[in-house]
């Protein structure tokens, strides 16, 4: 059994639900201390919601510098009872290695810690500094995590060029699609005010869902940019309507509207925040009297084009795999969205996404090592490359 296996057995071993790491960063961070890793833990937060971080480091600083970044917390496991198996104790079936977290994303850590152990056996006095973030709340709030590490990053001005975030991005095989982007997320919480009545009597009344109605409408219908080479188009939906008292004679005297943008490059949060404000404008709705509108920024759009990291992975990819891998920005917001603020090249690569988060969640056996193989050879070429 390699190396990369019994690792990523001994991460699902450990049942670390966000935000509890459960000693795995104990256990990553004593295999990279032993390969020469300055090893600083960062834990941040309430004490009922402590998370913790690890920022490790080997090499001056002075050099070019790639970081492995990544979670060591899961989702919660849903109905133990529904698993075929126990989710925190991994299993063996088919060809299959089973347990919440194999493939979101306790397979990536594992061949990322084994990857720097195969090449710096190999190239002791690398011409890159290799670094890894890691933190045991991706799933959760994130406020206390990566960000919190990349605040520290930034403050102290470390250097950083290269990340590569161990997100489960492939399709179908190891390495058949990396993330080079995600798009930003913003959120809105929109409060319509009118005034509540009896149903008969609406001149005696205001409908605030009558009010939004026209808005959304138009809100919907727009066309926000046309996205562009990476991103697709913007995109507004509506995830909550709440409005009345449950009373079918009863005009309410609100309706709350949750809104949430998925945005390119091509816009910015506050351009679309003008926008949906020129909208309430159009249809005669004024703010503080006739609304109230709050935002969450939840990211920023990020892209990483081809380059020296991009051009690196995708030639790791085809030696290890023989594929041809697309390059995507679609799926979620990740820890990316904050590791971009302080590097400037961020890609996510890790093995199939299919089971993540779900009942039964696995990776196949034959997609682990074949990933780290990926990252090796990612810090070779790196190591290699011209300015290095």
């Amino acid at each position: 059994m390699s190396d990369t296996l019994l690792l990523t057995e001994a991460l699902i071993a450990r049942p670390s639900v966000t935000p509890r790491d459960e000693g795995c960063l104990d256990l990553i961070g004593e295999r990279l201390g032993a390969l020469g890793f300055r090893l600083e833990r960062i834990d941040s937060g309430p004490d009922d919601f402590r998370v913790s971080n690890l920022w490790a480091r080997r090499g001056s600083g002075a050099q070019p510098t790639l970081v492995f970044a990544g979670h060591t917390d899961v989702v919660p496991t849903g109905p133990v009872n529904a698993w075929a198996s126990d989710p925190f104790t991994p299993t063996h079936r088919d060809g299959r290695l089973y347990g919440r977290g194999a493939s979101d994303m306790k397979a990536s850590l594992a061949a990322m810690v084994v990857a720097c152990e195969e090449f710096l056996a190999a190239q002791p006095q690398p011409a890159i500094d290799i670094a890894f973030l890691l933190t045991s709340d991706e799933e959760g709030p994130a406020v206390d995590g990566t960000v919190e590490v990349c605040r520290r990053l930034r403050a102290r001005g470390e250097r950083l060029d290269w990340c590569i975030v161990g997100e489960p991005t492939s399709v179908e095989r190891t390495g058949d699609m990396i993330k080079n982007g995600r798009r930003g997320t913003m959120s809105g919480k929109l409060t319509v005010k009118g005034i509540q009545g009896h149903i008969a009597y609406p001149h005696l009344a205001r409908n605030p869902i009558h009010m939004a109605a026209p808005v959304l409408a138009e809100l919907a219908a727009t066309r926000w940019d046309e996205g562009n080479a990476f991103f697709p188009p913007t995109s507004w939906q509506i995830s909550n309507i709440h409005g009345g008292t449950g009373a079918s004679n009863v005009i309410p005297g609100t309706v709350v509207i949750d809104f949430n943008f998925r945005f390119s490059t091509e816009s910015t949060a506050e351009g679309l925040q003008q926008r949906v404000l020129d909208t309430l404008a159009r249809h005669g709705l004024h703010p503080g009297q006739d609304f109230d509108l709050a935002w969450t920024i939840g990211g920023l759009p990020f892209l990483t084009p081809p380059g020296t990291l991009v051009d690196a992975v995708r030639a790791a990819i085809a030696d290890e795999t023989g594929l041809a891998t697309e390059l995507s920005t679609t799926g979620g917001t990740s820890d990316g969205r904050f590791i971009a603020r302080v590097c400037p090249q961020v890609i996510e690569l890790g093995p199939p996404n299919a089971t993540i988060h779900k009942v039964d969640e696995h990776v196949a056996v034959a997609d682990i090592e074949p990933l780290k193989n990926i990252y090796r050879r990612t810090l070779e070429r790196l190591h290699a490359a011209p300015g290095t």
